[in-house]
């Protein structure tokens, strides 16, 4: 992928940022131009909180080209809690199982490195457990 779409993409990979629409007050991501719930415009940015539950998962051993140094690792469909549903993969699991439901939160990472060591390293979202949060 060229640098320029990298750089259009950026706020999406490193910030879960999409839209919602002043419509019908649907939550999308990834951004569309148009409400898939009721066909309006919808350009207004939304922040996600980048925190979710695993809806479902699966691991990959033979992943595609570019990221069989990360095999095996798990991918997981996560439902984030505004409602949309990402694809994206689970990192930082140690020893704890994989269940669905498990609540997890949105981190940024290393997903592959194009070419030689001189070659671009693209990071974006993944997600991991939930760490606990601590009440101020």
């Amino acid at each position: 992928m060229e640098i320029s779409r990298h750089w259009r993409l950026r706020k999406q990979r490193y910030a879960l940022v999409g839209e919602v629409c002043p419509h019908c007050e649907a939550k999308l991501f990834p951004p569309r131009d148009i409400c898939p719930e009721c066909g309006q415009e919808a350009r207004t940015l939304y922040q996600f909180s980048g925190r979710g539950e695993v809806y479902s998962y699966t691991t990959v051993y033979e992943p595609p080209a570019g990221y069989e140094e990360n095999a095996p690792y798990t991918v997981a469909l996560i439902k984030l809690e505004e409602g949309p549903i990402v694809t994206a993969q689970l990192t930082d699991l140690g020893d704890q199982p994989v269940e669905i439901g498990t609540p997890v939160e949105m981190v940024t990472r290393r997903l592959r490195q194009d070419g030689d060591e001189r070659g671009m390293i693209v990071y974006g979202y993944k997600f991991r457990p939930a760490l606990a949060r601590v009440a101020a």
